[in-house]
């Protein structure tokens, strides 16, 4: 099944880019299409790869943090070509 996800990860400490940036150029790498911008980072691809490659990478990003707020929504179906309409 397809699926799009929306990602943001917040440590909770004054060095906070380090671990975001760490866990983004581990997601460029992963071979799923992804979409950044300064609020989240938006993943898309097939439910089960993405879900198994997130477990294993957050608990890195998790491990290595005191405090740390992930939110995440998923959405069923591809929705890397949307566009937003135009009035």
């Amino acid at each position: 099944m397809k699926a799009s996800f929306d990602l943001s990860i917040y440590p909770l400490h004054q060095d906070f880019e380090k671990p975001i940036k760490d866990f983004i150029r581990k997601l460029r790498q992963s071979g799923f299409v992804i979409k950044e911008n300064p609020l989240s980072t938006q993943i898309y691809g097939d439910f089960t790869e993405i879900m198994n490659w997130l477990t294993e990478h957050l608990d890195d990003t998790l491990s290595n943090q005191d405090h740390c707020v992930v939110t995440l929504k998923i959405l069923k179906g591809d929705r890397s070509g949307y566009q937003p309409f135009k009035d």
